[in-house]
């Protein structure tokens, strides 16, 4: 058992540095050239490597009349995005320090700073966190977005959490679910319901824990999140753990662990391996936990993350007292240093002058001291100021009025997708057929069997994948039991396309077929069937693709009928 865990770890160790290599150069190659030129040509490529990874919504695109501080500001943000998501923390840092002056506009001010909180939780710099966090929230709040300031406040418990203060994170959390119920954003609420899932988990609540965490669970499920939904399975193991129903976690972590492992979040997968650790020490079965462990306290070594570091080496300690007590012994020296180290970052004078209490905290003080300074402004240019200030009511009534219609379209738009879908399925499952034979015929016909079998069953798994709402790359390989990397590099060889140009157009060929044969439905619900629970994203899809948007498309059909 032991050596299999261990030939499978170090086969991962092995392959991870190879799949980052294939992902990550073409990003560094990019990078690299717009370090030396900073030019909008090379920042447009960066953009454009960005968006077909999917870690950008829309395509951005500058000019050559474009700033280059704006240009530099954009870019460094970005590029501390893509190196958080690819566990890079320090360098992400790095950049995300560099953009954070140059972004003008609040929104990318506070969405920098946010980041680089959380990339100081990672890495166990909470000190610096909570300073990121302070002002992010600051900006938030003078916003009077409810959900942009539900994630600073979901932010800032998570500080308070990494520090080992769930009491002072409870307050966040509580704050930060009101904020997320007034703006409606599903997403954010499934994120803030397993943060509370940990938060009471951490103060021995652990029925509320597992209250929380399976409404966390449900709601990203209902949005179709399979990969976030191994996330709250994961804060349900830890609740169980704190109920005593090892073998229910256990069962639980055993779907989760290779889950997380396919996919490749390998921070995820080393705090579910520490709970795995956990639960089997609980149940008297050292040996196994060991392997659990020691893979967990690797991973987060080099990541990193010295506090979820500690807790592996502690369960190390605990694992091997009995059978090896010379290995335990190093790992408890390990265990001591680390926190040693914790205690520096993140002692309590360096987190006390951050701790916002409601109600009456010294950002309710830096808010009246600001208002007191407009009063003496406004006094002394009275003229100026109003009339500057009947102008910015009028930009806001405007701006409140387009955001406000904009939520009510987006809150119906998500209470009839569901509607849709199921009312539509049988529709679009006909269809499928007719694309899949039409996909058949148009396939070279040099392709041997296995390329062909192949290929079907790619297309199938994304028609498929379309009647749940929410295909992406990551879930055509998982459905075809493979790796991104592998799906990438088998899918190029066949096709010569990358898999979000091939998913695109699988979904354009729905789109245009619905178009011509089924004038009834209108473009939400064909947006709907094509899996785009966003109508705008879908209009701007069909018109990079077709040239036209869905609208101009049907009236330029009518024109050419007889």
């Amino acid at each position: 058992m032991r050596k299999n865990q261990l030939f499978a770890y170090l086969f991962i160790l092995l392959l991870l540095p190879l799949t980052a290599i294939a992902a990550e150069g073409d990003f560094e190659k990019h990078l690299q050239q717009f370090e030396k030129t900073e030019t909008a040509e090379d920042a447009n490529k960066l953009f454009s490597l960005l968006y077909d990874e999917e870690l950008t919504d829309s395509l951005l695109q500058y000019t050559s009349n474009t700033p280059k501080e704006t240009l530099e500001g954009q870019v460094w943000y970005w590029t501390a995005e893509y190196l958080y998501a690819q566990q890079q923390y320090k360098r992400a840092a790095e950049y995300g320090k560099k953009a954070l002056p140059l972004l003008k506009d609040k929104e990318g001010e506070s969405d920098c700073l946010n980041l680089l909180a959380v990339i100081f939780i990672r890495l166990t710099d909470y000190s610096s966190a909570a300073e990121y966090a302070k002002r992010c929230y600051a900006l938030d709040m003078k916003s009077g977005d409810p959900d942009m300031m539900s994630s600073s406040l979901n932010t800032l418990a998570a500080i308070y959490m990494s520090a080992n203060q769930p009491k002072e994170a409870e307050k966040y959390i509580l704050k930060g679910l009101e904020a997320a119920g007034k703006a409606g954003n599903p997403s954010r609420q499934a994120v803030l319901l397993g943060m509370a899932s940990e938060v009471y988990h951490a103060l021995g609540d652990d029925k509320q824990s597992l209250n929380y965490a399976e409404k966390s669970y449900q709601l990203e499920k209902q949005l179709g999140h399979e990969d976030k939904a191994m996330l709250r399975l994961s804060q349900k193991a830890s609740a169980l753990i704190g109920l005593h129903n090892y073998e229910e976690a256990e069962k639980v972590l055993k779907d989760v662990i290779p889950a997380l492992r396919q996919i490749g979040d390998f921070h995820s997968l080393a705090i579910a391996d520490n709970k795995m650790g956990m639960s089997l020490l609980c149940q008297k079965r050292e040996d196994e936990a060991v392997s659990y462990y020691r893979e967990a306290a690797q991973l987060l070594q080099k990541m990193g993350d010295m506090a979820n570091e500690m807790h592996s080496r502690r369960g190390l300690y605990e694992s091997l007292w009995n059978t090896q007590p010379d290995s335990a012994k190093v790992e408890l020296d390990r265990f001591n240093d680390l926190k040693d180290s914790l205690y520096n970052n993140a002692s309590a004078e360096s987190l006390a002058r951050y701790n916002a209490e409601f109600g009456n905290d010294w950002l309710q003080k830096e808010n009246e001291a600001e208002r007191a300074a407009k009063r003496r402004t406004i006094i002394g240019s009275v003229g100026i100021a109003l009339a500057l200030g009947l102008l910015a009511f009028a930009i806001w009534w405007v701006m409140s009025r387009r955001h406000k219609r904009q939520k009510q379209i987006n809150e119906e738009l998500t209470a009839n997708i569901d509607e849709l879908r199921e009312k539509y399925q049988q529709l679009a499952i006909d269809y499928d057929q007719v694309l899949a034979n039409q996909n058949s015929q148009e396939q070279p016909e040099e392709l041997n069997t296995a390329d062909r079998e192949f290929l079907d069953k790619a297309i199938n798994t994304v028609n498929t994948l379309m009647h749940k709402g929410e295909v992406d790359a990551e879930s055509v390989a998982r459905e075809l039991g493979m790796s991104l990397y592998q799906f990438r590099q088998r899918l190029t060889n066949v096709t010569g396309e990358k898999p979000q140009d091939f998913i695109t157009m699988l979904r354009m060929k729905r789109a245009q077929h619905l178009l011509d044969h089924h004038p009834e439905l209108n473009i939400t619900e064909i947006a709907v069937l094509c899996a785009y629970n966003d109508t705008p994203n879908f209009t701007r899809a069909f018109k990079k693709y077709f040239g036209v948007t869905p609208t101009q498309y049907l009236a330029n059909q009518k024109r050419q009928e007889p």
